[in-house]
């Protein structure tokens, strides 16, 4: 597949309109046209379904979308890179999830582009299924991941701040008298938790309790978890930090006990070298860890 046909597969998926489309590539419609056709000849399946007002993208066209996106910002990025050889430069394109945990890793980012304002961030928001993906395909250089997995196929840097977990609920809820939540207080109360937090989770926190839980579903991004508990429908397990619990607020968070934690740590591939800008990040974090161990 050429770049050039799939940024114009880009532009035609985007503005769903081939006329709009080629005017923003400045070509000819019917010359646009014939460059896609030839596409969804070259792969064998149809991409686009056309009308005389708009054009659908097929299934297999939306596929081709994700990756082609993913293929073109590689290939800008590596360009980008291989160009300004001589001055330092380069995107940071950091995966993680959402915690108030990341304040070394923020930390570094400002001091990686304080000193290098040729260098620019991209933060990516997701579970570890999602990052895990992303950092294997190349779209990222580094993950943060929250909890425990096996890490062996990558690099690994501990982050020495931990998550931890409780319950974000209405401020009227009855538990919300307690300074703390225990197994039993979840019994009966309908429950929301993170997506990649299973019910088998919460097994060893709870003794085994928590397979009499109410798990009314799940959440990917915390702030529209939020929302939903300010509706009262449910209470949701999640990390301190993250809800604005103040006094204006209708929303408190209490801890569970046992106190339960996760870890984080930032992860990077161990097959490909790191571009300079990547590294530099790194080098700032390793410095920003080691300051704050020799603090303690």
């Amino acid at each position: 597949m050429d770049i050039r046909v799939l940024k114009y597969f880009v532009s035609v998926a985007q503005e769903q309109n081939m006329t709009k489309a080629a005017n923003l590539l400045h070509i000819s419609q019917p010359a646009l046209s014939r460059q896609i056709a030839d596409l969804e000849t070259e792969l064998g399946t149809k991409l686009l379904t056309r009308s005389h007002r708009k054009i659908q993208i097929t299934p297999e066209g939306y596929y081709l979308l994700e990756r082609a996106q993913e293929i073109i910002g590689l290939v800008d990025k590596t360009t980008h890179t291989l160009q300004k050889q001589d001055t330092i430069s380069g995107t940071l394109d950091i995966g993680a999830g959402e915690s108030d945990q990341l304040g070394p890793v923020m930390q570094a980012v400002k001091n990686t582009i304080h000193k290098y304002p040729e260098i620019h961030v991209n933060f990516h928001s997701g579970d570890s299924s999602l990052t895990f993906s992303e950092l294997d395909s190349g779209v990222l250089e580094f993950s943060v991941i929250m909890g425990d997995f096996n890490l062996s196929n990558y690099n690994q840097l501990e982050l020495p701040t931990k998550n931890h977990w409780g319950v974000l609920m209405r401020k009227d809820e009855p538990l919300a008298q307690k300074d703390s939540i225990s197994p039993s207080d979840l019994l009966g109360r309908p429950i929301l938790s993170s997506r990649q937090a299973t019910k088998q989770f919460f097994d060893d926190w709870s003794d085994g309790l928590s397979a009499q839980f109410d798990f009314i579903g799940t959440y990917n991004l915390f702030y529209n978890a939020s929302l939903l508990v300010k509706t009262g429908a449910c209470i949701a397990l999640t990390f301190g930090g993250l809800a604005d619990v103040s006094s204006e607020s209708e929303l408190t968070f209490k801890p569970l006990t046992p106190d339960l934690t996760g870890t984080n740590t930032l992860i990077w591939s161990k097959g490909r070298n790191l571009p300079k800008a990547n590294q530099i990040f790194l080098d700032e974090l390793q410095k920003i860890l080691k300051y704050e161990k020799t603090k303690k």
